[in-house]
């Protein structure tokens, strides 16, 4: 029966499916959100998903759901009892008291009220367990909800950068607010429900059976009405709200899009086609939100008017029945048909309370496969085992040391189940490396390229030229589809990604900064540097002028990914949160694009100085600043054309040279 109930509220789209090709947030053949037909049809996805839910609260709140479902059968015992009294109370004392007179009606007047005060201490304790077993459930839901967003957010962190590269800023943010709201209301209010559903129709059907079996079983028929209706227009209902659900998160992502973009939105005068383009994916919104609700508003109504015809009916069969006489279907008393009608209101009631919990129900399922499709998301692989540690070097051998050294050492460990040490020197190789961002789309073909210890290795060509990608390939931000990347003659496969990154200081193009102070913002870099190492790197960054000038110096709060700051500003603390990290290896991509010649040349010096002794990849457009690179590598079309110093290459009048003195056009 449980099934029975449950099923019409977790319907899912039909092909698309809850967290399938076609699903919330899918990218399948579905689309995102747009599976299914007119009526949704329950999978096994979708049961398995609602019980995964149930799963995780009950690994973390057994105890407490056991209280809840002992206060839950104490609450239906005591309503049923109350329905139970009424055949007791007219029955045994009202008709009787109507025809006695004198001490006789005071006797059974007196043993009435005493009656009546007993059940009125049981109906106090009904609502006292109804009012603790709420209670408990909003703990419950707010906790889960709590341990929800940690898992959530705990996974993002072990996601690939393509996962972000392939999902809207604002498709993820609907995560953390839209579907896990929905799930808290399925935990909070629509688990109990269930429950206090499944135990107050046993309870009840008991009941009633005990009181006359014949008008149960009238009682029954009604109740297949509103499960057919529940089933039909729960559907239809379930259905729109999943396209709600994809439309608002497509909605969200239009939304931050244009926030983060109003500048270039006024600049090209974009208003208006913004406009449109928010109309079109608000109105997708308002039609689905519509039907959904529209469904579900009639629902209840519906199984309310079905509850009202079955209270006549029930009502008419006992008049008849006890008209009738005990040779007839079995005969009943005023109390029983009072009694009974009561019961079957209290029977026909938790399909209606259940109805009204579609939406809920159907928005969490729905909800839920949107998180967990982020939860079971493949994570970042990372299968190495050589580390990064600080070391030292004694009588010309390499050792490990508990402090920072400034020297670093691989930790690479031995079949014998020791482990060697190999001084970090910054040798980065790559071997006939292809690489694809898509299959059958590659984007780098044959890359050989070698950094020597020390070296400066300038990467140039034409934007789409493969500059970047080669730079995130030595991150491991994304795997190489054949060839080989080595780090000191390590494969980089086999080294650990975190101390991978750790030894590869990186200033990108595009700044991130982050709520906070400037000093915690360039600290970012290094965790545990001290206050004169951040004046320091700020200094070599040719930051420290400009941050003395702000409102608190190295204590100004920034809020909004530093709005308040120039471009330029903003770079110059990338910089100097490089510079605080020390790191063996950097990578530079454009990161002098947003600052002025002059104050170019002068930061150019700072980094000089930062990058000795380093090996520096560095990326940029403007050519003045890779001159003094000991190679420089030009790409076109993700192959290495050309490669040399400066002075080769102007020779050799090739690409170099024409990018040089502008007989080609850069971009």
């Amino acid at each position: 029966m449980l099934r029975n109930l449950v099923s019409p509220l977790l319907r899912s789209p039909g092909p698309g499916g809850f967290g399938g090709p076609g699903g919330p947030g899918g990218r399948g053949p579905g689309g995102r959100g747009r599976g299914g037909g007119p009526r949704a049809k329950i999978t096994k996805e979708s049961m398995k998903t609602f019980k995964r839910i149930l799963g995780f609260v009950f690994k973390y709140y057994k105890w407490q759901l056991l209280i809840v479902f002992i206060c839950i059968v104490i609450s239906s015992l005591s309503n049923t009892a109350g329905s139970l009294f009424l055949r007791t109370l007219v029955d045994d004392y009202i008709v009787p008291l109507l025809s006695l007179e004198g001490d006789a009606f005071t006797s059974l007047f007196a043993k009435f009220g005493a009656a009546v005060l007993v059940m009125g201490a049981i109906y106090l304790v009904g609502a006292g367990v109804s009012f603790l077993y709420n209670w408990i459930m909003v703990t419950v839901g707010q906790g889960c909800l709590e341990k929800i967003r940690v898992s959530l957010f705990n996974k993002m962190q072990d996601l690939p950068i393509s996962y972000f590269d392939s999902h809207t800023y604002g498709e993820i943010m609907s995560h953390y607010t839209n579907d896990t709201d929905t799930m808290r209301q399925l935990i909070s209010q629509s688990i109990p429900q269930l429950f206090s559903t499944v135990v107050t129709i046993a309870v009840v059907f008991v009941s009633m059976v005990t009181l006359n079996i014949w008008m149960t079983l009238l009682v029954l028929v009604f109740i297949a009405f509103m499960m057919l209706a529940t089933a039909v227009l729960g559907g239809k209902s379930g259905a729109n709200y999943i396209r709600q659900q994809a439309a608002l998160g497509d909605l969200n992502g239009f939304v931050e899009e244009m926030v983060n973009g109003q500048k270039v939105v006024k600049v090209f005068c974009y208003e208006e086609k913004a406009k449109e383009r928010f109309d079109a994916a608000n109105e997708q919104l308002r039609s689905s939100a519509t039907k959904a609700n529209v469904y579900s508003s009639v629902l209840m109504p519906t199984n309310r008017l079905l509850g009202n015809l079955q209270f006549i009916v029930v009502a008419f069969i006992g008049a008849i029945i006890a008209i009738s006489g005990k040779n007839v279907l079995g005969g009943v008393s005023l109390g029983v048909i009072i009694s009974f009608l009561q019961l079957s209101r209290n029977f026909s009631m938790p399909v209606q309370m259940l109805s009204e919990q579609v939406n809920s129900i159907v928005l969490a399922t729905a909800g839920a496969n949107r998180i967990y499709k982020v939860i079971d998301a493949e994570p970042e692989v990372d299968d190495g085992k050589v580390t990064l540690v600080n070391a030292r070097i004694q009588n010309g051998e390499v050792t490990e040391s508990d402090v920072r050294t400034g020297i670093w050492a691989w930790k690479i460990p031995e079949a014998n189940g020791g482990y060697s040490y190999r001084q970090l020197m910054g040798d980065v190789r790559f071997h006939n490396v292809d690489f694809a961002y898509v299959p059958d789309k590659t984007v780098l073909h044959d890359i050989d390229l070698y950094a020597e210890p020390g070296e400066k290795v300038a990467l140039v060509g034409a934007t789409g030229a493969g500059k970047t990608t080669i730079t995130n390939l030595l991150n491991r931000f994304y795997e190489i589809k054949d060839g080989r990347v080595s780090y000191d003659g390590i494969s980089i496969k086999d080294i650990k990604k975190a101390d991978l990154r750790r030894s590869l200081g990186m200033v990108l193009q595009d700044v991130n900064l982050f709520s906070g102070t400037v000093r915690e913002n360039i600290r970012y870099g290094k965790l545990d540097a001290t206050d004169e190492e951040i004046v320091h790197a700020a200094k070599l960054a040719n930051a420290h002028s400009f941050i003395e000038m702000l409102p608190d110096g190295y204590d100004t709060e920034l809020s909004g990914d530093g709005s308040g700051l120039s471009q330029g500003q903003r770079q110059l603390l990338a910089i100097a949160r490089c510079a605080v990290a020390d790191p063996p290896v950097m990578v530079l991509d454009e990161a002098t694009s947003s600052i002025d010649t002059r104050t170019e040349s002068i930061v150019q010096r700072g980094m000089d100085q930062l990058m000795h002794g380093r090996t520096v990849f560095v990326i940029a457009h403007r050519l003045s600043t890779v001159q003094n690179s000991d190679v420089i590598m030009v790409l076109e079309l993700g192959r290495i054309i050309e490669r040399g110093n400066h002075e080769k290459l102007i020779a050799e009048k090739g690409k170099y040279y024409q990018l040089y003195t502008g007989l080609f056009e850069l971009e």
